[in-house]
């Protein structure tokens, strides 16, 4: 469902690209809170509800690798610079790779590393924001002067913020993984 929700957002992005009103803002807001709920509930019933399965983590990832990409592209719909959907399809990427390096990780026998600044739900909080913002200017046309590029500020920083993220968490591996090679040597010549 989270992937229903991401196209339809998507779809939302389109037509406020073509027609700029608040409301399609609006329908934004709910469709990456709607995308939001479906995981925490996805969650909520493999742990709280005990219905964990071997297969489970494939419907818990993968959805999240399609539906974030696509609310980062309906962002760069909805920004105005000229160069709006390359920072929408580089931060796209970005997120996608944050993922990677998170799963990398744990294949390599590292902990799951989730931290941020710019993990997943920081991103969706960004978003959100952000949307809520344009919404608000133009819906009471406050400043909208000021906020006009309010949305290619937040695609900016998603990619700033997931350049660090995955530095951060290539750095965790890197250091987890010397930690444990050290402590091998360590035990063959003790």
């Amino acid at each position: 469902m989270s992937i229903v929700f991401a196209a339809l957002g998507y779809l939302v992005a389109v037509i406020y690209h073509f027609y700029p009103s608040p409301f399609w803002l609006l329908f934004l807001l709910i469709a990456i809170q709607m995308r939001l709920i479906c995981n925490l509930f996805d969650g909520m019933v493999a742990i709280e509800g005990g219905k964990l399965t071997p297969v489970g983590e494939l419907f818990n990832d993968v959805p999240d690798r399609i539906a974030d990409p696509i609310f980062i592209l309906a962002a760069g719909l909805i920004a105005v610079c000229p160069f709006a959907m390359t920072l929408a399809w580089v931060a796209a990427l970005l997120s996608i790779l944050t993922a990677y390096v998170r799963v990398l990780g744990v294949s390599m026998g590292c902990p799951a590393n989730f931290e941020g600044p710019m993990a997943k739900q920081h991103r969706m909080a960004l978003l959100t924001i952000t949307s809520l913002i344009l919404l608000v200017s133009q819906s009471f046309s406050l400043w909208t002067e000021y906020f006009i590029y309010t949305m290619d500020v937040a695609l900016a920083t998603i990619i700033a913020g997931t350049l660090l993220t995955n530095w951060r968490r290539l750095k965790t591996i890197y250091r987890v993984k010397s930690q444990q090679s050290d402590s091998l040597t360590e035990g063959y010549h003790g």
